[in-house]
């Protein structure tokens, strides 16, 4: 493995720290991996709701990947809000052709509800960039719209995730079920087999930032060389103890715990 890992995150911020760019860099930092970062959009938002959101032009965000891309090692990186068509197209050229591991998480509406993309990224987003994925991760409404279709049962999300790999493309998927009820499930399809992914649910309100932290997670295990499956079962136990142990801070919705983690032994390793 690598002896210094690095993670670069493509997505808009969250001045509350509990979701987007600054959950990532959390993450990353809590998992060893050294974290860069490319703003797309700046968001006034926190736990109760999106206030306000400003896209970067897209001549800074461009500057950005080059000042990145141009000068330091990335082994893996993931992507999260990415407004719209114009942003895609400037990410796609840069990471088209970019020796890491990439995971996209679909972000496209916040836990407040708020959505956060416009109707024709979301589909510029299916047909272009995750083909070039190694790994998606929507939940249940995103991987719906991915798929023009109605996911409610367990077989429902298995299917999702194996379609999402054979008719759009991507390498693996990751679906993942905190909307549901009854225990956490995600299920894992790789290309050739699905994986189950299963914690209790965690009685709390506080899920703020959860899938950005769950994909940064899965990043941060990828750039020091974990295997997918490795990644996705270290991750899972990581965002959980996250929000078993979140923060009653704000009034709405809570952020989850970073830190968490720290408590138990080896998780590095």
């Amino acid at each position: 493995m690598s002896k210094v890992a690095s993670s670069l995150t493509i997505a808009g911020t969250d001045p509350t720290g509990g979701a987007g760019i600054q959950a990532d860099l959390k993450t990353f930092q809590e998992l060893k991996s050294y974290g860069m970062s490319v703003i797309t959009s700046v968001v006034a938002q926190n736990t109760l709701g999106v206030q306000a959101v400003h896209h970067i032009p897209i001549s800074i965000l461009e500057a950005q990947l080059d000042s990145v891309l141009s000068d330091m090692p990335v082994h893996a990186f993931k992507t999260g809000m990415i407004a719209n068509i114009e942003m895609m197209e400037v990410i796609q050229k840069n990471i088209a052709n970019l020796d890491a591991h990439f995971v996209l998480d679909p972000v496209m509406v916040a836990t407040s509800g708020d959505s956060l993309i416009n109707e024709k990224a979301r589909s510029y987003l299916r047909t272009h960039l995750i083909p070039l994925s190694s790994l998606v991760t929507p939940n249940i409404p995103e991987a719906e719209f991915l798929l023009d279709t109605k996911i409610v049962t367990k077989d429902d999300m298995k299917d999702a995730a194996i379609k999402i790999v054979k008719e759009l493309g991507a390498s693996a998927a990751l679906v993942k079920g905190g909307h549901r009820e009854g225990d956490a499930i995600d299920y894992l399809y790789d290309g050739e087999q699905i994986y189950t992914f299963s914690e209790k649910r965690i009685d709390t309100v506080n899920t703020h930032g959860t899938g950005c932290t769950y994909a940064a997670a899965i990043t941060a295990y990828l750039s020091h060389g974990f295997s997918l499956l490795e990644a996705v079962e270290k991750s899972k136990h990581f965002v959980t103890q996250a929000i078993k142990k979140s923060f009653n801070l704000g009034q709405g919705s809570g952020p989850t715990n970073h830190w968490a983690i720290r408590e138990e032994v080896n998780v590095y390793d």
